[in-house]
């Protein structure tokens, strides 16, 4: 891939008015080598210093959060792709439905906002439990990890995280995830610079599993709807 660096202004956290941020387009899309921070997870320096904070915050309260899912580059994503379409589809549904079914979920390659570094998915790490742990149910009511859900809901914002696939009832794409936060203070500068490319052509022309049945509909669809129909504090 060509090396682009996309420029915007934006405010930071760590200056004062609009500054110039200039990002790979590689690390845009996953595919570049960002520096990352963390112990068995691995986040941007902004949002690593930060979330230590929050988890020792939450530590004290009782509360021990553990990152289940943090930076993912495009191989990554991809892993996960190939391997929900193979299963998909050898269940016996068609492509379009195999499809429709990963991104219930689960990101095209190139479009995760894993990719940047300043997303990550948690539960608490004190309590106990079987099988699939980011399952909505186990975020509320008397699931292990409703304690967390409450503590974020009240302090995460403090930190400057936010949850990015919230449970309001018009919004599309992306189905509930009580896990899955992000780093505002970066991310909101990193999607402002991912709108700046042209999307819809790298889905076109990435020679991704199933990737033939991307109709214009579908992608058109796919950008509205699960990139851009998230928490609105996260839209730039």
């Amino acid at each position: 891939m060509k090396s682009t660096l996309v420029t915007i202004l934006f405010f930071t956290s760590l200056n004062v008015g609009f500054q110039p941020i200039s990002i790979p387009e590689e690390e845009l899309l996953g595919q570049g080598n960002p520096k990352l921070f963390g112990d068995g997870f691995s986040l941007r320096e902004e949002a690593h210093h930060a979330f230590l904070k929050m988890k020792s915050a939450a530590a004290a309260d009782g509360i021990d959060i553990q990152v289940v899912s943090s930076y993912r580059n495009y191989a990554h994503q991809n892993r996960i792709w190939e391997r929900k379409y193979k299963r998909f589809t050898k269940q016996g549904l068609s492509p379009e439905k195999a499809i429709k079914k990963i991104i219930e979920y689960s990101t095209i390659p190139g479009t995760s906002r894993h990719h940047w570094g300043t997303d990550l998915d948690i539960i608490d790490g004190s309590q106990t439990t079987t099988g699939d742990v980011l399952v909505p149910s186990k975020f509320h009511e008397d699931g292990p990890f409703c304690k967390l859900k409450e503590w974020m809901d009240e302090h995460s914002e403090t930190f400057g995280f936010y949850l990015v696939y919230t449970e309001h009832e018009d919004r599309k794409g992306f189905k509930y995830e009580p896990w899955h936060y992000s780093y505002a203070a970066l991310s909101l500068p990193y999607l402002k610079a991912y709108r700046e490319l042209d999307i819809k052509k790298l889905l076109q022309e990435e020679k991704l599993m199933g990737s033939e049945h991307f109709t214009e509909e579908f992608i058109n669809s796919y950008i509205s709807e699960n990139i851009l129909d998230i928490n609105p504090k996260l839209l730039p």
